[in-house]
C-alpha cells in the first residue's frame, strides 16, 4: 500500500491563470487606493458560496464602501497588516449602519 503525501502550503493561494492573477492585481490595487484615499476604512468579508466567490467589502467612515471578488485569503492578511485596517467576518458583525445611511443618500438623491 502506497500513501501519497500532499505537501501544504501555508502561504496564499495565488491563481495559476494569468487572468486571474491580473484580475487579483487589479482588485489588489483598487482597494489599495481606496484605503488610501480615505478615512477610517474597515473591511468585511463575504465568505464564498456555490454561486458566488469570496468577496471583500470596504467602508470609509463616510459609509462610501466598495466590493471585490478575493482570489486568495493571502490579500485579507495584506489588507490587515499592510493596509492596517481591522478585518471583520461580515456573518458574526453585519454590515455597518453607516454603509446603509450611504445607500439610502444616494438612493434619496436619485429619487
Amino acid at each position: 500500500m502506497k500513501w501519497f503525501w500532499q505537501r501544504r502550503s501555508s502561504g496564499p493561494q495565488i491563481p495559476d491563470k494569468s487572468g486571474d492573477r491580473e484580475e487579483a492585481r487589479a482588485a489588489q490595487e483598487h482597494l489599495a487606493r481606496f484605503i488610501k484615499d480615505r478615512i477610517g476604512v474597515e473591511a468585511f468579508v463575504e465568505p464564498r458560496t456555490s454561486f458566488t466567490p469570496m468577496t471583500v467589502v470596504l467602508v470609509a467612515n463616510t459609509g462610501e464602501w466598495t466590493r471585490r471578488a478575493v482570489a486568495h485569503e493571502g490579500l485579507l492578511r495584506w489588507l490587515s497588516e499592510e493596509g492596517r485596517i481591522p478585518v471583520y467576518d461580515v456573518h458574526q458583525v453585519g454590515y455597518p449602519r453607516r454603509m446603509r445611511e450611504y445607500n439610502s443618500r444616494r438612493k434619496a438623491d436619485r429619487g
